[in-house]
C-alpha cells in the first residue's frame, strides 16, 4: 500500500495507524452509499403468472418484445397530448396518465378487474375528442383494446427508474384460451437518450440481470412488449416530461400479422 520510503520516514506503527484509518474510511463510504435496488421474492410482481393457456402471438415468443418501424407523427400537433385531462396515477416513476380508453369510458386509470372485467373490450373516453389524428392511427390497429392511455413521465435516470421496475397484471380475469393481453407503445416526444429498460423473467418470476435490453425512445418509436412476462420501466434521461401512448391489446393471429407487417 505504501512505498519503502514512506515506511522509513514514518515508521511501521504510524503506517499501521494510517492504514487502519484508510480502511475505516472506505468502510464508512461503502456503508453510506445507497444500495442499488433489485427486486426480490416479496416484490408484488412475482405473484403475477407468466405461463398460462392463453393464445400468444408467435412474433412475441422469442424475446417478449418487438420493435416496429418508426412512425412519422409529424402531422400530430403536441396539443393532442398536452391538452388532455390527466390523472395523478403513479406507475413506473413520477407519472400522470390521460385515459383514452377505460373499463367504462370514464377518465379512470384503475385495473379493469376492479369492475369484474378483463383488460379488454374498453370504451373510449372524452379525451379522444382532443386527439383525432392520434386516435385515427390507434383505431387502425386490428385489436380488441384494453386500457389506452397517454403517459406523462418526469425525468429519471437508470438507478432511479430501476426502483419502479415491475411486471403488469394484464391478464387478470382473462378467460383461459383467449388472447394474451400485451402492450404497445408510441413515443410522442423526442427522447433519443431515453429507453425502455427490459428484463426477462426466470423460473421464479424474478428478473434476469443478464437479459437486460434497451429499447430507444425517439419520437415515433413504436414497439410491443409482453409486459406481463418482461420486467420493464422507462429510463428518461431528459429535462422535460416524456409523453407516449400505451395501448393494451389482445393477442390474435390478425394482430400478429399486423405487427410483422410493421417490422
Amino acid at each position: 500500500m505504501f512505498s519503502p520510503a514512506v515506511y522509513i520516514r514514518y515508521g511501521f506503527s504510524q503506517i499501521s495507524y494510517f492504514s487502519g484509518c484508510y480502511i475505516i474510511l472506505i468502510l464508512i463510504i461503502m456503508s453510506t452509499a445507497p444500495a442499488i435496488f433489485w427486486p426480490h421474492s416479496e416484490h408484488w410482481s412475482v405473484k403475477i403468472p407468466v405461463n398460462t393457456s392463453h393464445y400468444e402471438m408467435p412474433v412475441m415468443k422469442d424475446k417478449g418484445y418487438v420493435i416496429m418501424k418508426t412512425l412519422d407523427i409529424s402531422h400530430i400537433p403536441s396539443s393532442e397530448w398536452e391538452n388532455l385531462t390527466y390523472m395523478d396515477w403513479k406507475s413506473g416513476g413520477d407519472t400522470n396518465f390521460a385515459p383514452l380508453a377505460s373499463c367504462d369510458g370514464t377518465l379512470e386509470c384503475k385495473g379493469f378487474w376492479e369492475n369484474g372485467k378483463p383488460d379488454k373490450h374498453a370504451l373510449f373516453t372524452t379525451n379522444t375528442e382532443l386527439c383525432p389524428n392520434l386516435m385515427a392511427y390507434i383505431k387502425s390497429i386490428p385489436a380488441n383494446f384494453g386500457r389506452v392511455r397517454i403517459i406523462k413521465l418526469e425525468p429519471q435516470n437508470h438507478d432511479q427508474a430501476l426502483r419502479s421496475v415491475h411486471r403488469d397484471d394484464n391478464n387478470r380475469l382473462n378467460p383461459e384460451g383467449e388472447g394474451w393481453v400485451v402492450r404497445m407503445w408510441i413515443e410522442l416526444t423526442d427522447n433519443p437518450d431515453s429507453y425502455m429498460l427490459l428484463y426477462d423473467s426466470d423460473e421464479n418470476n424474478l428478473p434476469i440481470k443478464e437479459s437486460e435490453a434497451h429499447v430507444p425512445m425517439p419520437k415515433g418509436a413504436h414497439f410491443v412488449v409482453d409486459s406481463q412476462r418482461l420486467w420493464h420501466v422507462g429510463v428518461h434521461n431528459g429535462t422535460k416530461p416524456r409523453y407516449a401512448a400505451i395501448i393494451s391489446c389482445e393477442s390474435s393471429p390478425e394482430l400478429d400479422a399486423w405487427i410483422k407487417s410493421k417490422m
